[in-house]
């Protein structure tokens, strides 16, 4: 599949399996790898993951079933806890910081930096996974969750959860998606 295809490919799956199409050990080194091969400001490697799989990946979304006192209907969550696994997402605002102090002028930028590096890892994981034919979606329970998925994982402090992606196998079909005009957001100058 060539790079094109995998980002076609790449879509929200949302009826996912605990039965992946190849096993947990390979997706967890395209998730791995993706992390090494996405780019970031001044190389400050602020973006971090955490992949839950297991009963950890049950147990994960159990609690945050349980953060929200029921707001949010049991069939959701349960959709998330059927995936074979989920990575959480987070910036180490520690490395931010430090990239500020290190390089004052541009203080201001680094944690806008850090979401962008953030957001290439998240689409980078998704890309791969889906060109290894497993499904994922992505979301975001944050800042909600937070203090419980830094006591469920003994993450530091310093790292800000910023989304969670459910992944499997799919038992159906992406939703179709409609077609856009893309002239409208992709202007050509000459």
């Amino acid at each position: 599949m060539d790079y094109m295809e995998a980002m076609a490919s790449r879509r929200s799956r949302y009826a996912l399996t605990k039965t992946l199409p190849l096993p947990l050990a390979d997706a967890e080194a395209l998730i791995r790898r993706a992390a090494e091969l996405t780019p970031d400001a001044f190389n400050m490697r602020s973006a971090r993951a955490v992949i839950v799989s297991g009963e950890k990946q049950d147990a994960l979304w159990d609690g945050i079933y349980t953060v929200f006192g029921g707001k949010v209907p049991r069939e959701k969550i349960d959709g998330f806890r059927a995936a074979c696994g989920t990575v959480l997402y987070f910036i180490d605002t520690d490395v931010v910081r430090t990239m500020q102090e290190r390089v004052p002028r541009y203080a201001e930028n680094f944690p806008v930096w850090a979401q962008q590096a953030g957001g290439m890892l998240q689409y980078s994981v998704w890309t791969a996974l889906s060109a290894a034919g497993i499904g994922a979606n992505l979301q975001h329970y944050n800042p909600v969750i937070d203090d419980m998925v830094r006591m469920f994982c003994g993450t530091p402090p310093s790292w800000q959860l910023t989304a969670q992606m459910p992944f499997g196998g799919t038992a159906a079909p992406a939703a179709v998606k409609e077609g856009e005009t893309v002239s409208d957001r992709v202007w050509t100058l000459c």
